[in-house]
C-alpha cells in the first residue's frame, strides 16, 4: 500500500468516526435522564445464623449424591 492509501483509510475512518458520534448523540433513547432513575433495592442482610431444620440435617437424610442401585445388583430385567 502507498502512504496515500493509508492516509485516505485513516480519513475515511476518522470521518466515519465523527459522523457516528454525532448520530448517536442525537439519539433521545441513548440519554441519561437528568432526574436520574429510582432502582429497587433490597433490605440489609442481618448476620443473625438459626440452627438448621432438623427435618431436613438430620443423620437418616437421603444422600442425593449417593448412587442408588434399584433391584438385583443394577441389572435391568427384561
Amino acid at each position: 500500500m502507498k502512504k496515500s492509501d493509508i492516509a485516505m483509510i485513516v480519513l475515511i475512518a476518522s470521518v466515519g468516526m465523527l459522523i457516528a458520534y454525532f448520530i448517536a448523540t442525537n439519539i433521545t433513547f441513548l440519554h441519561v435522564p437528568e432526574n436520574g432513575v429510582k432502582v429497587q433495592t433490597i433490605p440489609k442482610l442481618s448476620a443473625d445464623v438459626v440452627e438448621p431444620s432438623t427435618d431436613v440435617f438430620n443423620e437418616n437424610a437421603i444422600n442425593p449424591t449417593v448412587e442408588v442401585i434399584v433391584g438385583n445388583d443394577g441389572a435391568l430385567s427384561r
